[in-house]
């Protein structure tokens, strides 16, 4: 059951987008006041997700999209054998839902690691307002273009990198998606379990924790439970440059 919506006003969305990595695809630069008040119409509702609850699974009817104003989700599929397989995890400033667009129903499960708060976005309404507001379609573009960058990575990284490579990769791209919204790159809590890990990175549970282990080992990262320190960022990379080369 879908927690409570709340709406929001054109200040309160400007007062809440104001510091949040949302703004480019809610308040792009350069909107005239009537335009900022069409978005205001468009984005206008908020939903609470408390931590395990689902926003939307698999075989749903799409009807919007979801842009992550505060907490951490991660999307899955039911494979045939029962099994759940992790596709992404998504933070605040990024998109849920795009899955939907092609057949109008989602494709998979977003389910919230932590209590969260997501801006709903009325699909067919933004499709409207992207033709009014050609810089609206514009910055929607580049979310997609984001979205397809990142699932390009994901398969590399399943492809062609062997275990402790895949970790790493995964470590530094949080670590950048952490510095562009703020926080510490080098020091922040993993929302997600270490199976959790594992089923993104196409890795075993064992497989994860023997990688976490050694890289403490080495002195590249400190671990605490969720806690995750990284000391050595360049040690990290050397573990990608090393393929490369």
């Amino acid at each position: 059951m879908h927690a409570q919506a709340a709406p929001l006003t054109l200040p309160s969305l400007r007062e809440a987008c104001s510091q949040c990595n949302l703004r480019e695809l809610c308040l792009p630069m350069g909107l005239s006041p009537a335009e900022l008040d069409q978005l205001d119409q468009l984005v206008h509702v908020r939903r609470r997700v408390l931590r395990g609850q689902h926003l939307y699974r698999c075989g749903d009817a799409f009807e919007s999209i979801y842009a992550i104003k505060t907490g951490f989700f991660k999307t899955d599929v039911l494979l045939e054998d029962g099994r759940e397989q992790v596709t992404g995890f998504q933070m605040a400033g990024e998109i849920l839902g795009l899955d939907g667009i092609s057949t109008e129903k989602h494709t998979c499960n977003a389910i919230a690691l932590e209590d969260s708060e997501v801006c709903v976005i009325p699909f067919a309404e933004l499709e409207d307002y992207s033709r009014e507001i050609g810089a609206l379609q514009h910055h929607f573009h580049k979310v997609m273009s984001r979205e397809i960058v990142r699932d390009h990575g994901v398969m590399m990284l399943l492809g062609i990198m062997r275990a402790e490579e895949r970790l790493a990769a995964f470590l530094l791209n949080l670590s950048q998606r952490f510095l562009a919204r703020g926080y510490s790159p080098t020091e922040f809590n993993l929302r997600m379990t270490r199976n959790e890990i594992g089923s993104y990175l196409g890795l075993k549970l064992e497989t994860v924790s023997r990688a976490f282990s050694r890289f403490q080992d080495e002195g590249l990262i400190k671990v605490h439970q969720k806690h995750i320190q990284i000391l050595d960022v360049d040690g990290l990379k050397k573990l990608l440059s090393d393929r490369r080369t």
